[in-house]
């Protein structure tokens, strides 16, 4: 009390030696003091709020052809030991959640390789392979595996490249990807099995992206000469730690999409 005198340049107690008493500063600045306490309580109170919050969410990237069809079963999974714990998936292209990983919207996020960051760190989770899909009445569904060479005068439906999915496939393929006939192109993968359902086409995707069970009626073949794959890893932010829940959630994801 008596640096907080000197600080002011004004004395705020009055001392004998029987009694400590406020002086007339004193009594002037108790109320503005035990305000501003109160205020440093209040906002103490909301920071010790949000992070609790923060405690109970937890953010992911994913590729929407592995979410769609896998993420549904790990998030039960996962449910099972963190019952209130709210989730935030960013079901976007790789480029988009390997931003999200950089900019801390997203602890770790499921992607492609091929993408690039100084500041990502990047562990390979499997590798995945591109299928030609198609209706189970049409002939290569009964084939054991099915040359690009054989694609060309069928209808495809391309994916669009914001996918990253499109780069890896004209890459493969190098200058026979002229031959093929894109005839449609579409956003996602989940509209294009719907053509191939309709008979419209078919189209090329990674095998996680489609799930036979639950597309009736369409078969999901093998693609050779050239055989293409995608290889697919856990991207985290270097030099910052997964929380608890983000680990468990990880492990899940790996124990399901592991080859």
């Amino acid at each position: 009390m008596r640096k907080l005198e000197e600080d002011l340049g004004v004395q705020l107690l009055a001392r004998t030696t029987r009694q400590i008493a406020l002086t007339a500063a004193g009594q002037d600045l108790l109320p503005k003091a035990r305000r501003l306490m109160a205020e440093l309580e209040d906002e103490l109170t909301a920071l010790r709020g949000q992070a609790d919050v923060r405690q109970e969410r937890v953010a992911f990237g994913c590729l929407p052809t592995i979410a769609a069809y896998h993420l549904p079963r790990i998030l039960a999974a996962f449910r099972e030991r963190h019952p209130e714990m709210a989730v935030k998936i960013f079901d976007n292209s790789a480029s988009e959640i390997a931003a999200r990983v950089q900019k801390g919207e997203a602890e770790f996020a499921i992607g492609i390789v091929s993408v690039h960051g100084w500041d990502l760190d990047i562990a390979p989770l499997r590798k995945e392979p591109f299928v030609v899909l198609c209706r189970e009445d049409h002939p290569f569904a009964a084939m054991a595996f099915v040359n690009w060479a054989q694609l060309e005068g069928t209808p495809l439906i391309r994916i669009s490249p914001q996918a990253g999915n499109r780069a890896l496939i004209d890459d493969a393929l190098g200058s026979r990807r002229e031959s093929l006939n894109w005839r449609y192109e579409v956003q996602h993968v989940q509209t294009a099995a719907s053509m191939v359902a309709e008979g419209i086409g078919l189209t090329v995707v990674p095998k996680l992206g489609v799930q036979i069970g639950g597309s009736p009626g369409l078969a999901a073949v093998p693609l050779r000469n050239p055989s293409v794959t995608r290889n697919l890893g856990v991207i985290t932010r270097r030099g910052h730690s997964l929380s608890d829940p983000a680990k468990h959630l990880l492990k899940l994801m790996r124990a399901s999409l592991k080859e």
